[in-house]
């Protein structure tokens, strides 16, 4: 008789336990675990952003890094031009790649190169070019907000396109070209790397 007792005090103990229970030490491992999965995440978005960089920025040259950029932004034209009436989510996924790749292009060019057309005596030059970005703003905004099966959307990418390009083009042959030849080798190092540091805040 004693011994059922027992047993079914053992029973009823049991089951007034919780059956997950936390431990110091498990409460720990979870809190590593958490620290280390953080610490993965970063290093993997750090990683992108170094490839994304480092996919235009090879040369080490900012003119070519940025003429890089613009080939860059190019093909997805090509891409999004190729594109039927009745592909409106492949139209709107490659705009907002668009808009992302001409984001960080424009943060670099209007935060670092700019200025250095400013300081060399170009502010005309930098003036102008800054204005257009303005135009760039407007094409995407309105892009956004129009249907994208209709003739009108492709039309309008095709103006878009017309006005980087002559943007670009500008940049290219004239503009970067001159203002090089102003600055010391040290100096569009410098140059370089200061423009690398801001394309990897949106990179």
């Amino acid at each position: 008789m004693a011994t059922k007792t027992r047993e079914s005090t053992s029973r009823q103990g049991n089951r007034s336990r919780p059956a997950f229970t936390w431990s110091a030490g498990s409460a720990g491992t979870l809190a590593a675990a958490a620290v280390a999965g953080a610490a993965v995440g970063l290093a993997a978005n750090l990683g992108r952003k170094f490839v994304v960089q480092g996919l235009a920025g090879a040369s080490g040259d900012w003119a070519e890094t940025l003429a890089n950029e613009h080939a860059m932004v190019l093909a997805l034209f090509d891409k999004i031009e190729a594109t039927e009436n009745h592909q409106t989510t492949i139209r709107k996924h490659l705009l907002t790649k668009v808009k992302n790749a001409l984001g960080k292009h424009a943060i670099e060019e209007e935060n670092v190169i700019y200025p250095a057309l400013r300081d060399a005596n170009s502010a005309h030059d930098a003036d102008a070019l800054n204005a257009e970005h303005g135009y760039v703003k407007t094409f995407l905004y309105e892009l956004e907000n129009m249907e994208a099966d209709s003739p009108e959307w492709l039309a309008k990418i095709r103006d878009f396109r017309s006005l980087l390009q002559k943007h670009m083009q500008m940049e290219e042959r004239e503009v970067f070209p001159a203002l090089k030849r102003e600055l010391s080798d040290e100096q569009n190092a410098r140059l370089f790397h200061a423009m690398s540091r801001e394309g990897m805040k949106l990179a």
